[in-house]
């Protein structure tokens, strides 16, 4: 049984109520809601929040009934892995063993149903303990980001001992993009974070890898929504 997950925290400093705020006609959490829903491949959906609002907007489409999240992960300090296992556990209570766990940040609503097919077809495939979604990185620790020594001085923040003097020289680096993970079960319940097992990437292009935590990103967002709705009808 294929679980979808998306949590949903009610408290959010950058952009506040930002999860049910309405973007192109929907609420936020839609976006990634109805595209888990709608998916085929997906058994049962979850939502993880304190809101209750949200909560109640979730089981109006016939998510599965988990119950509230607890206090202690509702604080700015609760990571997403503590999250995931309390509602994978919730989830296992009421239906039974869980064969693949898929989360989708509800932040990052750019992406296609097609990236959810291709990194659940990628998933089987590779069988690795965990896929995360990443894009190309903008900047290379080996080349061009670069941090302060003791005295003040600059230098590459990742040196080699052959000096890199292009990016195509540097070792292949991404960026950690907040939309689509999944997960084997049994990794998720044993480990204690992200990168302790087999975790490969899922590549998706960085114009659907945008997260938004800032009023600018809502604005980007509005825009590149409307470019990939002209390419669809295109």
């Amino acid at each position: 049984m294929i679980v979808g997950h998306i949590g949903a925290r009610k408290g959010s400093k950058g952009v506040p109520g930002k999860n049910f705020r309405t973007l192109n006609g929907k609420p936020l959490i839609d976006w990634s809601l109805d595209q888990l829903l709608g998916n085929p491949r997906i058994d049962v959906v979850i939502v993880s929040t304190d809101d209750e609002d949200i909560y109640r907007h979730a089981r109006s489409k016939q998510t599965l009934d988990i119950g509230m999240r607890p206090p202690e992960l509702c604080t700015d300090t609760a990571s997403k892995w503590m999250v995931w296992q309390h509602a994978l556990a919730a989830t296992e209570a009421i239906t039974g063993p869980v064969s693949v766990f898929v989360d989708l940040d509800c932040t990052s609503p750019l992406r296609l149903d097609s990236d959810i097919d291709a990194a659940l077809t990628q998933f089987a495939i590779q069988t690795p303990d965990m896929l995360m979604s990443c894009c190309a990185a903008r900047k290379n620790p080996y080349f061009n980001l670069v941090e302060p020594d003791e005295t003040g001085a600059l230098h590459v923040s990742k040196p080699l001992a052959t000096h890199v003097v292009a990016r195509q020289q540097a070792p292949v680096v991404y960026e950690h993009a907040a939309s689509t993970y999944v997960l084997d079960p049994a990794y998720l319940k044993s480990a204690k974070s992200l990168f302790e097992g087999r975790v490969l990437p899922f590549l998706m292009p960085s114009e659907r890898c945008v997260d938004i935590d800032s009023e600018l990103d809502f604005k980007i967002v509005k825009f590149l929504m409307k470019e990939q709705t002209s390419d669809q009808n295109a």
